[in-house]
């Protein structure tokens, strides 16, 4: 039977707050206003355009000048999304780690995929991952299962045999409306109004080496259900 270790892209595989905060502060220049501190941008990395334009513009979706902004947003990330990408300390390990236990891993993201295979391939990933799903691949994004659904369609494996690693509650919304359990990853993009611990995963990794006792706790819960099941 296949396990399929599923990874949200920013914020969890990959520290992509530098570039996303970098296309902001030209945005912010362009409009005649300072650049932000990386810090002060960072911890809304994980919340899109949406939370991108809300720390740097004040604004909200349904305001009037969104989607013109968003897309202005979007052009210029496009420029610089794939400059300095990064995995996050330690991640190279664990996803040998992953492999050499047989396991398969990809990526569910939010992230439109003309941003998100290429950066994942300048990542030297994309040969590596059994699936990669991205905002525009499903019906409806994360918190809706739908792309966590179809990365189980796309690795030939049941979501009860998938574990879904992200840090946003979205992510974590996703992964229990798909029937998967979930590690909530504490060292990525949190704003001081998020409550990770109350978002109900079934894990929680406070750096990345932490995953990795994670997805020994979770196979051996596998394990104990086949032990169970045979013993019916």
């Amino acid at each position: 039977m296949k396990h399929l270790v599923l990874f949200d892209l920013d914020g969890t595989l990959a520290d992509t707050a530098p570039d996303l905060g970098l296309a902001l502060n030209l945005q912010r220049k362009r409009h005649g206003l300072p650049f932000l501190d990386q810090d002060i941008i960072r911890p809304y990395a994980s919340h899109g355009s949406r939370g991108l334009l809300g720390i740097g513009f004040g604004l909200k979706p349904g305001d009037a000048d969104f989607v013109a902004m968003r897309d202005e947003y979007l052009a210029l990330y496009d420029e610089v999304f794939a400059r300095t990408p990064l995995l996050f300390e330690g991640m190279e390990a664990l996803l040998k780690s992953i492999e050499a236990a047989g396991l398969g891993w990809g990526v569910v993201t939010n992230k439109p995929r003309r941003f998100s295979a290429p950066l994942l391939e300048a990542l030297e990933l994309d040969q590596r991952m059994a699936c990669l799903v991205c905002a525009d691949d499903a019906p409806r994004p994360k918190p809706y299962p739908d792309s966590l659904l179809l990365a189980c369609q796309q690795g030939d494996v049941g979501p009860e045999n998938c574990i879904y690693i992200g840090d946003a509650q979205r992510d974590i919304e996703a992964g229990m409306a798909a029937g998967m359990p979930t590690v909530v990853a504490l060292y990525g993009y949190l704003d001081q109004t998020d409550r990770p611990l109350e978002w109900g995963a079934d894990y929680v990794a406070h750096e990345v080496a932490g995953i990795e006792t994670c997805l020994a706790a979770w196979q051996q819960t596998l394990a104990n259900g086949f032990v169970d099941e045979a013993a019916d």
